[in-house]
């Protein structure tokens, strides 16, 4: 049986799978976070994409404000985490977005 907590995450997840276009996705965001939080997850994903693409870390700071901490915290997690990152940027390319 699913915790409480893992139980909630499982029903946020689906919830965002249940959105059927982009417009949809961000009215459901913008309901459930403020725009500082969407704009901060905002900026973690393109620093992902950027890192993906081999932008050095100085020209991600310039261009997201960043610290480099925090750059390197999303490099770890594009290198070494569960996946998710890596997975999103390959389908995004494959579509060609």
């Amino acid at each position: 049986m699913l915790k409480p907590r893992q139980s909630s995450c499982q029903n946020l997840y689906q919830a965002l799978l249940s959105m059927r276009t982009p417009e949809e996705i961000s009215r459901f965001c913008r309901d459930l976070l403020s725009k500082h939080e969407i704009d901060e997850l905002s900026r973690r994903w393109q620093v992902a994409c950027m890192l993906a693409k081999k932008i050095p870390y100085t020209e991600i700071e310039r261009e997201t404000g960043l610290s480099s901490a925090t750059i390197a915290k999303i490099s770890h997690w594009l290198k070494r985490g569960l996946g998710g990152y890596k997975l999103a940027i390959k389908r995004l390319k494959d579509k060609n977005y």
